[in-house]
Parts: structure tokens; C-alpha cells; sequence
């Protein structure tokens, strides 16, 4: 029986290929032995290439994105190595605009070009049966030392597609990933949507089947990969109706266009519980003209409009994408974006970067905007005659404090200090990203305690202030938020007397377990600051619950 691996080498562990499932799901009903096989980008290529060769598989078959391309044609040469037998197959985005060059290159056998499902359905027919590979669409193979090409194979039914989740298979601890449409109305230069024109959508009670399934095995969090998911009214507000009605803890997350919500879209998620939805809103930048260069014809100002009122509901958690390298954009221009999108204080602010994708429309246009990038995957904007290499360099400081302070929200009252010490966030993120660069953090990896001792030699070398009083008990304070209180580190200086320790714990024995509580004193009115964004002295007793890292028990002014 013709034994087949489908291989996903994913970016990291938790993640889920949503592509070979399709494609075990979609065949099979064929007599063949189909194998899906995970692994990450961090795994050793050496361990993978073992486990592939002591399955002995006849084909193995790779999903193969910008960021495992390279990993996965250094794995075909070891493979090819090992056991010149072993054919290999390649699909994905990251194949289907180079075939040809990319069957030229790699000892790759076959390329399946655009969607895979049914030209890998008669691929595995055709292989099963002995039967010649000269009609199946979408399909690059070798013949007689030379590559031949079948045609472009026309866009399938996706009703047609088969649910790519089985009940045997554990997903409750992966990111997993749906899709129910394909296709986007937008023509983004910069996107692989764009080459694929018009929007199909599965039917809706088949979605709310799947996404049932979802529930009932409790996965966390389900991703819908649709481009622009509410880009169909209708749709939309079907899906998220029967989400808001089910009793379930799973987190599903969109991305959307922001501009396109409609009134009645956003009294519906009011009644969303918390934690329900998450939403991805593509920014990219506020600056209108720039947008117009990328074929987004939208204003800034209605983006911002939608996103705020979603923040006034305050149930939906929102992640906003900026994209530094555009066409036309210079450093003035990304800095008043990201001061733009700062103001909106969504959950996360992804700051990325320009990556000029095969078959987009963007590298085409590459010449025109004075664009350099990087030959090799991701394939990321180095310079344009607008953004210097340099310029992109103090960028990616500020993406990774970004990434690390803001976005993982335990720094909150730490950023909210400093940044007013700064002409805008900017400079703020910029001046830390610069101290990071100059004290040689980047280049080691620092311990989580580090990363609020930061902020104490940040204060002094760069601040030069005389505020170590206000800032100790600011760092202190988050750091006990959300971290261990047992064995704290020496710079987050504990102030409380035993007296004053067993004074509180006295106060309290009968309505807490001593031993579930940690105490600290302050000597700032800290939750003032943190309500009211005010300085004032005053000793405060802050009671943590040792259960739970983001509960505070209660707060004690004692006189």
C-alpha cells in the first residue's frame, strides 16, 4: 500500500497545519496509508529527518510557507541522501508563484501549484493506480529528465472541502486554525490575496457544525485564517450570533476590517461575554496617502472610529498591525502611525515589516519605490528611497520593546510612568530600544527578572531623575502582579517591618488563610497612581493572593 507522510513544519510547537489536514481528510476515502507529521522550525532537522526515514514512506509531502521553506529544502537534500527513493511533494503559498524555478533547484519530484485538495487527491490516485500524471491540473512533475506542467487548475467548490478536524486527534492544547472562506475583496498590494479574485464562503450551518466541534472538545483558542472576515455582512453576524449563544471558554479570533463594522454588527458584540473574540485589525499605517499606494482606499479616521467603539464595549480583546517599509512611507510618517495607534491603547500593536511576497504585486512594484529586500525568505524590505536601512534598524528596537513591554501587559504601570517623561511613545519605546542595544541585552538573553531591572538603570542613565522612590514602588508593584513572590529578587526592595506584617495578619486571620496571602508596603499611594495616574506619598499595605498572580486581596492605609 502507497504510504504517504504530510509533513508540517510549523513556527512553533503550539501551532497547528491546517493545509495537510485538509489534504489527509480530502483523499481519504483513496487505499492509501496517509501519516500527518508535526514539528516546529526550533526542532533539529537531524531528529526529523529519523523519524521521517524510519517510517519508510514512499512520498512525503510538504506545506511550505516563508517561514519553513528553507528548513524543509535542507531537509529534502538529507532525505534524498538517505534513500533517493523517497519521492518528494511541495505545495503551499510559498511554492505555487516559482514552481518551475522551484522544481529547477530543490530534488523536489512534484510542486502542486494553488489550492491542493483535489490536484493531491488525483496525484494519490494516479500514483495508487500506476496511471500517467498528464491530466491532473495544477501539478509540475519530472518525466524523462525534463519538468512538465499540466495547466493552472481552476478554483474548487469550497463546500467541497472536507472538515480537516477528526475526533481521535487531541487538539485541546494547540492554536487551531479554520477557515470559512477563501479569498479576500481587497487588492492589497503586499498581499497573496490580492492574485486570488472574488470571496467564497462555505454555508454557514456547516460552519456552526464545525465550530461546535470545536467547543465540545474545549480547545482554547480557534483562529479564523479568512482574510477579512466580515467582509460579508450577513455572515458574519451568523457566526458570531451562534458564538455569542454557546457556553463555552473557547476564544475565537477574526481578522476584520475595522471600517467595515456596521452598527448593528457592534450591538451584537456587546453581548459578547469577555474573552470571547479576539479581532486582528490590519492598520498598516494612518497615513492615508500611503494607503492609497498599497490599494487600501480606506481613512485612517474610520479605522479608528470602529476600533474605539470597540474598546468602549471592553469585551473584545483587539490587535492592531502596523507594517514599517511601505511604499512612499518615510520614518516621519511610521512614527505618527505608531503614535496614532498608541492613542487607541488596543490589547497589542504589532509593529511589522514589509515583506515583498512572491507573486505580489508589491514586488513588481519594487523598482518604482527604490525597494532592496531580502532574496531569501521572509523576503523583508532592507531599504526604500523613503526608509533607510538605518531607519529600519531603530525600527525593529521599538517592535521589540513593543513586543515584550506593551503587548505582554505586565509592565503597564512601568510604561505608563516613563512615558510621560517623553516627548511621545515613540521616543519613549525608541530611547528604551537604543538603552537595550547600548547595554547589550539584545545580544543575550536576559532572565524575566531582568526585564523589570531594566527600568532602574533606565532611570538612571538615561533619565538622570531622582524619582528611585516612586519607581521602585512602580516596578514593584507590577512585578508582584504577575510573578512569583517567593524568592524576589534583591532590587525590588521589600519595605515592611514583621511588625507591621503581623499587625495586617492579625487584622485578617479569620477571613484569610495566612499562608495563601503575601503582604508589601508601599510608599506611594500605588493604586492612586495606578487609577488616577497620580504621585502622592502615603504608606499603603497591598495584600496579594498567592493562588492568584493578578488578585489583590485588599488595600490598607494604616495610621
Amino acid at each position: 500500500m502507497l504510504k504517504v507522510l504530510l509533513v508540517g513544519i510549523n513556527s512553533r510547537y503550539i501551532h497547528s497545519n491546517l493545509a495537510i489536514r485538509y489534504l489527509k481528510e480530502y483523499s481519504r476515502n483513496l487505499n492509501y496509508e496517509g501519516i500527518l507529521k508535526e514539528y516546529s522550525i526550533n526542532d533539529r532537522v537531524e531528529n526529523i529527518l529519523e523519524d521521517i526515514i524510519i517510517s519508510s514512506p514512499d512520498i512525503v509531502a510538504f506545506s511550505c510557507y516563508i517561514w519553513n521553506i528553507e528548513y524543509v529544502t535542507k531537509l529534502t537534500e538529507l532525505i534524498k541522501r538517505v534513500n533517493p527513493n523517497i519521492e518528494i511533494l511541495y505545495g503551499g503559498p510559498e511554492v505555487s508563484y516559482d514552481s518551475m524555478e522551484t522544481m529547477r533547484d530543490h530534488k523536489v519530484d512534484y510542486v502542486i501549484q494553488g489550492e491542493g485538495e483535489e490536484t493531491f487527491k488525483e496525484f494519490l490516485n494516479a500514483k495508487i493506480e500506476g496511471s500517467a500524471l498528464d491530466s491532473i491540473k495544477g501539478l509540475y512533475y519530472r518525466q524523462e529528465g525534463k519538468i512538465l506542467y499540466n495547466g493552472e487548475r481552476p478554483l474548487m467548490d469550497i463546500n467541497n472541502i472536507v472538515f480537516p478536524y477528526v475526533y481521535e486527534e487531541n487538539i485541546d492544547n494547540k492554536i487551531v486554525y479554520y477557515e470559512a472562506s477563501r479569498g479576500c475583496p481587497f487588492n492589497c498590494k503586499y498581499c497573496l490575496s490580492s492574485t486570488m479574485h472574488g470571496v467564497r464562503f462555505l454555508d454557514i450551518e456547516r460552519v456552526k457544525k464545525d465550530l461546535k466541534f470545536f467547543i465540545d472538545s474545549k480547545v482554547k483558542l480557534v483562529k479564523f485564517v479568512d482574510r477579512t472576515f466580515n467582509c460579508k455582512h450577513d455572515f458574519a453576524m451568523s457566526i458570531w450570533s451562534f458564538l455569542i449563544e454557546q457556553d463555552t471558554n473557547t476564544c475565537f479570533h477574526f481578522e476584520i476590517s475595522a471600517d467595515l463594522l456596521k452598527k448593528d454588527e457592534i450591538e451584537l458584540l456587546r453581548k459578547a461575554a469577555k474573552g470571547r473574540f479576539q479581532f486582528e485589525v490590519g492598520v498598516q499605517t494612518t497615513n492615508n496617502t500611503i494607503l492609497n499606494n498599497i490599494n487600501r482606499y480606506v481613512n485612517f479616521n474610520d479605522i479608528k472610529e470602529k476600533v474605539l467603539e470597540l474598546e468602549k464595549i471592553d469585551n473584545i480583546k483587539q490587535h492592531l498591525d502596523l507594517i514599517a517599509g511601505l511604499p512612499g512611507e518615510d520614518y516621519s510618517s511610521f512614527k505618527n502611525s505608531f503614535n496614532e495607534v498608541f492613542k487607541i491603547k488596543p490589547e497589542e500593536i504589532q509593529l511589522g515589516f514589509l515583506k515583498l511576497l512572491k507573486g505580489s504585486s508589491m514586488r513588481d512594484e519594487a523598482g518604482k519605490w527604490g525597494m532592496e529586500y531580502s532574496p531569501y525568505p521572509p523576503y523583508e524590505i532592507l531599504k526604500t528611497n523613503t526608509m533607510s536601512y538605518f531607519e529600519l534598524l531603530e525600527l525593529k528596537k521599538i517592535e521589540a520593546m513593543v513586543d515584550k513591554y506593551y503587548n505582554s501587559r505586565k509592565f503597564n504601570n512601568i510604561i505608563k510612568f516613563f512615558i510621560e517623561k517623553f516627548p511621545t511613545p515613540f521616543d519613549f519605546f525608541l530611547s528604551l530600544g537604543q538603552f537595550f542595544n547600548k547595554k547589550g541585552y539584545f545580544a543575550r538573553s536576559i532572565s524575566n527578572t531582568e526585564y523589570y531591572k531594566v527600568f532602574l538603570e533606565f532611570n538612571e542613565e538615561v533619565l538622570i531623575s531622582n524619582n528611585l522612590l516612586e519607581i521602585q514602588d512602580i516596578i514593584k508593584f507590577d512585578y508582584l502582579r504577575f510573578n512569583k513572590k517567593r524568592g524576589i529578587p534583591d532590587f525590588i526592595v521589600k519595605k515592611i517591618s514583621k511588625e507591621e506584617e503581623s499587625q495586617i495578619k492579625t487584622m485578617f486571620r479569620d477571613n484569610l488563610k495566612i499562608n495563601d496571602i503575601y503582604i508589601e508596603k508601599f510608599s506611594i499611594d500605588i493604586m492612586n497612581f495606578v487609577i488616577n495616574n497620580e504621585i502622592k506619598y502615603k504608606d499603603t499595605y497591598i495584600i496579594f493572593d498567592l493562588k492568584n498572580t493578578d488578585n489583590i486581596i485588599d488595600i490598607l492605609h494604616l495610621v
